[in-house]
């Protein structure tokens, strides 16, 4: 990708527009970074890019912004439709995505993973699965470091595990995996999209440039993933926790197993599997289908599978103190997330729930809730709403506590309540930023308080 000359317009701070105007004015662009915050709102160091020369505008962002430039890269939380972007449009300038960028520079393969929930834990044991196979490889995207800067560092000859969500889809026209997933698709980001339709849509757009010698891996579980064969240019392979198929992953007596050309290639029972809960052999089948599409073996891939633990956040073991276990499963920021941390006990849970509310629907969720947990602590904007869909679904009114904008009340609750072999578990159901600056500060939050219980302090 030859950006030298050209004059590049980044537009939104963060990990991904930080690395796009690094990148691009080290391959000879002239770069400006535009946000439509302030500085003192932003918690991030611009020294460096100041030192690289780039331009920097903050605050409001005018048209005249527009004059001259050749490119336009967009971080993912940046929609497309705001007016700058509306008037780039207009004239005839280019807008791709981080993501986009990262597949032009990209010189090996991308195996891509999108979803609703799954995707961090899916690729982050995809990276592993696929280090049995290649001597260099990358983990990005939306997973906290750049895809960009992941392409580059990985060069040519290895391979790329990349999670993709569905706001970096919005603005790729030629992105193309060598191997792609979608996990499931369920109601989420609805604010941002619209509409399940065009959220699903975007999720689509991980293949649609995909060709006859590339891979998509679906859910054959999922009635929305499972259709999406019918759209696909590409050859396609299911994986399923339920069913046993003709082609693919899944599980067969207790093992978790891929099938290619009529021969079945184990890989470990469910008991040896690492990451525990029925959401997590549906990540780990995934992980395997797509790491033996792109080269990995079964018997390089078992150990690995055997071993890994899980990430940081979901569903993640704190500590037991007197008889009771605490789980941070900051993570879960929708509810059918929550409901797969819900499923993984068999009950006695104190659930602390709620923050920055996505509007969803809370059926499902609180009727699971109330046959598997036995005290409900909410916390942040959602709490009242969440309140009332409890009471709704009958859920008995003296179970459910509140305890405002504080995790720090919502601990103190968990750990007055809280008896011998009862289970203590965040999983909000809710994003975090009415409370904090993303999930893993609220995580570490909760860790933190955890761990200081029963601490002077």
């Amino acid at each position: 990708m030859d950006l030298t000359g050209k004059k590049i317009l980044v537009i939104g701070a963060g990990i991904s527009g930080f690395a796009a105007a690094k990148i691009a004015r080290r391959l000879g662009a002239e770069v400006a970074l535009s946000d439509a915050k302030l500085e003192t709102d932003l918690k991030y160091d611009f020294d460096e890019l100041r030192r690289l020369g780039i331009e920097l505008k903050f605050g409001r962002q005018t048209d005249d912004q527009l004059d001259g430039v050749d490119l336009i890269i967009v971080s993912p939380a940046v929609p497309l439709r705001i007016p700058l972007l509306k008037s780039a449009s207009a004239r005839g300038i280019e807008v791709i995505s981080e993501v986009e960028l990262a597949y032009n520079l990209a010189r090996s393969p991308i195996c891509a993973v999108t979803g609703t929930n799954g995707k961090t834990t899916t690729v982050t044991l995809l990276g592993l699965l696929l280090s049995t196979a290649y001597e260099k490889v990358g983990v990005g995207g939306n997973i906290g470091v750049a895809l960009s800067e992941v392409a580059l560092e990985v060069g040519e000859g290895g391979c790329i595990a990349a999670e993709i969500s569905s706001y970096q889809m919005e603005a790729t026209k030629h992105f193309r995996p060598r191997v792609s997933a979608i996990l499931n698709v369920t109601p989420d980001h609805l604010k941002r999209h619209g509409s399940m339709e065009v959220y699903q849509a975007m999720k689509e757009r991980i293949f649609a440039q995909e060709e006859p010698t590339d891979y998509l891996v679906l859910n054959f579980d999922d009635e929305r993933t499972r259709g999406m064969i019918d759209r696909a240019p590409c050859r396609v392979y299911y994986f399923s926790r339920t069913t046993e198929l003709d082609e693919g992953a899944f599980v067969l007596d207790g093992e978790l197993v891929i099938k290619l050309d009529g021969r079945i290639e184990r890989l470990c029972s469910i008991a040896e599997l690492g990451i525990k809960g029925a959401h997590n052999v549906e990540n780990a089948l995934a992980a395997s289908m797509v790491a033996r599409l792109a080269g990995a073996t079964a018997e390089g891939m078992r150990k690995v599978l055997m071993e890994f633990a899980g990430v940081e956040h979901r569903i993640e073991f704190v500590r037991e103190l007197d008889g009771v276990k605490y789980y941070n499963d900051s993570k879960a920021t929708n509810t059918d997330s929550a409901i797969k941390a819900l499923e993984t006990f068999d009950g006695k849970i104190i659930l602390i729930a709620g923050g920055d509310d996505k509007g969803t629907d809370l059926t499902d969720f609180m009727q699971l809730v109330k046959a598997r947990v036995d005290e409900l602590i909410l916390v942040g904007d959602a709490a009242a709403r969440f309140k009332q869909a409890a009471v709704d679904n009958g859920i008995d009114v003296g179970t459910i506590h509140e305890a405002g904008y504080s995790m720090e009340r919502a601990v103190e609750i968990a750990r007055e309540i809280a008896k011998a072999d009862q289970i203590v578990l965040l999983s909000p159901a809710c994003a975090s930023f009415d409370m904090y600056d993303g999930f893993e500060q609220r995580g570490r939050d909760f860790k933190r308080l955890v761990n200081e219980l029963g601490v002077e302090r």
